[in-house]
């Protein structure tokens, strides 16, 4: 690590797809005129939370600053090749625009209305269906116990983590970002100011603005600034499974009992997240297949009668940055510290938003303010003060 520079003006702790957004965006569209360093432990990143998630996009959610930045997130992914070209190779993102379909049952029919009327006021293009249009639209749906269903029409569906984690790396070393593979062990302040940040490796490196973006890990960025962040590292199992009779063009579908399940190529793929009082922090990659015979199993065979027989082949265990408050982003500058910026607990849907993310945080720190979109609402204030803005959407 001899060849870093004393100091930079930004230093990101985290190089997964929402550190490497930003630095994207501060080198490029926002025009930073300064230094960026991203620091990343792992250059494989082979147990990245990026790489091991399910790689979903909707505009399904409660809350219109989502619904914005999965919309922008959408766009951004379906024009990747134009963005994030480098020297005439494009990325060729995938976009798999199925849709996400939500189920209701009769006691959460008024939730999933209420959400459907949210979205619609926001932009999204989705439709609301009764039992009678699930089962024609369908076919291979299972309608019993149903009240409705939302399903995505447009801009929702599923892309490459891994590939678009590459695509913004990629394009952000060309633009002159440098990565170091290295760990944030230290911060050091003097005042309402972050002055350096200690590396494992090269030790301490200068900087102009701190932005913690450290994913699951985020907390302990925050401690070493000296104060509280109420985001975990939460494991989820995604299990991967064979039909013989498929199901033809099922979207991202959520059953109200929390399973979902999608297309994976030939294959499918599928979970659910376990109830709060058994879901502890957890930072291991150790997989349990009790859930799926117990939980995601029964439910896929009751929602998809062609479920019933399936084969089981494998699966993997990825992490959350979970929000423990209100399992939302939290983005923007700490208010006392006022060069620690914030681009963490996404609960989940960190993927798809990263485009969002990274241009909203390099707009703060280029204008000193959101640009593009006001994601005021997500700021550290809400935490501090113990204000959740609860989202209802959650996978």
């Amino acid at each position: 690590m001899s060849d870093l520079r004393p100091s930079y003006d930004v230093v990101i702790a985290g190089g997964g797809v929402v550190g490497s957004a930003i630095a994207f965006f501060l080198a490029g569209p926002c025009g930073l005129r300064g230094s960026v360093l991203v620091v990343e432990r792992d250059p494989s990143y082979a147990n990245c939370a990026t790489s091991r998630s399910a790689g979903g996009i909707r505009q399904q959610f409660s809350t219109p600053e989502n619904i914005a930045m999965s919309l922008f997130g959408a766009a951004f992914v379906k024009q990747a090749d134009e963005h994030l070209a480098v020297d005439g190779e494009t990325p060729r993102l995938p976009f798999v625009e199925n849709g996400y379909l939500f189920l209701a049952n009769f006691a959460g029919l008024p939730v999933l209305r209420a959400n459907h009327a949210v979205q619609s006021a926001h932009g999204a293009e989705n439709v609301l269906l009764d039992p009678a249009g699930l089962a024609a639209r369908f076919p291979w749906l299972s309608v019993e116990g149903l009240a409705g269903g939302v399903y995505g029409l447009k801009n929702e569906g599923w892309t490459d983590p891994y590939g678009l984690l590459q695509a913004f790396r990629r394009k952000a070393r060309s633009l002159g970002v440098t990565y170091a593979t290295d760990r944030v062990v230290g911060l050091a302040r003097s005042g309402a100011r972050v002055t350096a940040a200690r590396l494992e490796q090269a030790g301490a490196v200068g900087c102009g603005a701190l932005i913690d973006a450290a994913g699951p890990f985020a907390a302990e960025i925050a401690a070493m600034a000296g104060f509280d962040l109420p985001v975990r590292p939460r494991k989820r199992f995604v299990y991967v499974f064979d039909c013989r009779t498929p199901p033809v063009a099922a979207p991202l579908t959520i059953d109200p009992s929390g399973v979902w399940f999608r297309p994976e190529g030939a294959s499918f793929i599928g979970g659910v997240s376990p109830p709060s009082d058994q879901d502890p922090d957890c930072a291991d990659f150790e997989i349990d297949y009790a859930p799926f015979d117990e939980i995601v199993w029964p439910a896929l065979a009751q929602r998809v009668p062609t479920f019933a027989a399936i084969k089981l082949l494998r699966a993997w265990a990825g992490h959350y940055d979970y929000n423990t408050l209100d399992e939302n982003a939290i983005l923007g500058a700490h208010p006392d510290v006022t060069n620690f910026y914030f681009a963490n607990g996404f609960s989940g849907h960190g993927l798809q938003q990263s485009p969002a993310a990274g241009r909203a945080v390099a707009e703060l720190i280029v204008h000193g303010r959101f640009v593009t979109l006001d994601l005021s609402r997500f700021s550290y204030e809400r935490i501090a003060a113990g204000r959740p803005l609860k989202e209802l959407n959650i996978v």
